[in-house]
């Protein structure tokens, strides 16, 4: 496997670009979250890598446990498959397969391991937690337009912020979870479409979850 590195300034926008903020209706949050044909252009044979960082103030262990790397690959067969795996220290785990022409699947792997992070951690139903989260992802939304500097390159940058527990009335009981904020950035520039996917609680003080796009791995 020959590896392209993409050096990524995340997060730190250029101050000759300030970021701007859009609003966007529900219906267009999801679509862009949610993006068909992120793969598309993908070789079959290549590798998506990305670095999952997790801290948990409330349960080290379960940081511990989930932090290292996922990568996606494919799979042929009747349809071409989009297969995503845990690896860590040398040991490999499969999550899960998913059909490559609906997009890239990190999107949901990253909101799926929110909800059973925050209900394994906070407690309260999963039901309850991804009920909340489901309906922040299609209600409207601000789009941040920024830049981020890519192999010495400026490029675009989207932004999407959601905070799903918003005036909930349970905040109280969520353990620090209640102001749970969730940031998604995306630019055509990157492999894949996701450039890095943030969750924080209590500004990150009693958890953060955090996946960033490291590299594309492409077969010699």
């Amino acid at each position: 496997m020959r590896t392209i590195l993409m050096s990524l300034t995340i997060g730190a926008w250029l101050c000759a670009a300030p970021a701007l903020a859009a609003p966007l209706e529900g219906e267009k949050t999801y679509d862009l979250l949610f993006r068909q044909g992120t793969l598309d252009t993908i070789s079959r044979s290549s590798e998506l890598v990305y670095r999952r960082t997790v801290k948990n103030s409330l349960k080290p262990e379960a940081a511990e446990r989930d932090t290292g790397d996922i990568a996606l690959s494919f799979r042929q067969g009747e349809a071409v498959m989009a297969l995503l795996e845990f690896r860590q220290g040398g040991k490999y785990r499969t999550l899960g397969t998913f059909p490559a022409s609906v997009g890239n699947p990190m999107i949901m792997y990253f909101y799926e391991t929110v909800v059973r992070d925050m209900a394994e951690t906070a407690g309260g139903s999963p039901f309850y937690i991804r009920n909340r989260v489901k309906e922040a992802l299609v209600e409207p939304s601000e789009i941040i337009a920024g830049e981020a500097i890519i192999d010495g390159k400026t490029v675009e940058t989207s932004t999407i912020r959601m905070l799903p527990f918003e005036g909930d009335p349970n905040v109280d009981r969520m353990r620090g979870f209640g102001d749970l904020e969730l940031q998604v950035t995306m630019s055509e520039a990157v492999p894949g479409w996701y450039m890095s996917m943030e969750a924080k609680a209590s500004n990150g003080e009693v958890y953060s979850n955090t996946l960033d796009f490291e590299r594309l791995d492409v077969a010699r």
